[in-house]
């Protein structure tokens, strides 16, 4: 690929999905491609400021129904700010997150408001990465991963480990729907064997030579 290309990272949490993210966006610089590594909700100051509301405090301190559109409006923004013009000047924009995890968390697992999640996502944002990168991981080592990190951003992990079988479940079914944009990659093993893993799938990113920003 010589023009900007748009990759999401998904995955249920620990999964070790943000890793990865930093790894291919370390790797892809050497080659001398001009990268934006970015995430959500946020990636923007203003959705930023979204994101603190969204994952701190209590576990059922938005309805469903909020949460999708505090997430809608953080993606908007986001997409205007910072991912649209990098990939007008032809970077790579890596994003920790991207829509299908509202339509995982908000639109499958917390309440059947999928139509919702969609409608939303087709007025406000309009576009879907080219390549989602999805890092399967077993629920209960993803939670236990998850746990361990003891930060402030912890209230979906709050929920527990039946939303995090959920979860997972509604990324492969999305993954099925969708076989030419998403790549599932086996998230076991150390990040090096992870990354081997999803270097072999990404072949159209490792053969080019560098884009001028």
């Amino acid at each position: 690929m010589t023009g900007g290309v748009f990759l999401s990272f998904e995955g249920i949490d620990g999964s070790g999905k943000s890793t990865q993210a930093r790894t291919l966006a370390n790797a892809l610089r050497g080659l001398g491609r001009d990268v934006v590594l970015t995430r959500e909700p946020g990636g923007s100051p203003g959705a930023e400021e979204i994101r603190a509301l969204v994952l701190q405090g209590d576990p059922d301190r938005w309805s469903a129904e909020t949460e999708i559109l505090l997430f809608t409006a953080a993606r908007r923004d986001h997409l205007e700010r910072t991912i649209q013009p990098a990939l007008e000047r032809g970077a790579v924009v890596i994003c920790d997150r991207f829509a299908d995890s509202t339509r995982v968390y908000q639109g499958l697992s917390r309440g059947d408001l999928r139509d919702t999640v969609d409608q939303l996502h087709t007025l406000m944002i309009g576009r879907e990465p080219d390549i989602t990168i999805l890092i399967d991981m077993d629920p209960e080592i993803g939670l236990s991963r998850a746990l361990s990190r003891r930060g402030a951003e912890e209230r979906f992990e709050d929920f527990g480990a039946d939303l995090q079988r959920a979860m997972r479940k509604g990324f492969l079914a999305l993954a099925a729907g969708a076989p030419d944009r998403f790549r599932v990659i086996d998230g076991t093993g150390t990040t090096d064997e992870v990354f081997s893993r999803l270097q072999a799938d990404l072949p159209e990113l490792f053969t080019t030579g560098p884009t001028a920003a």
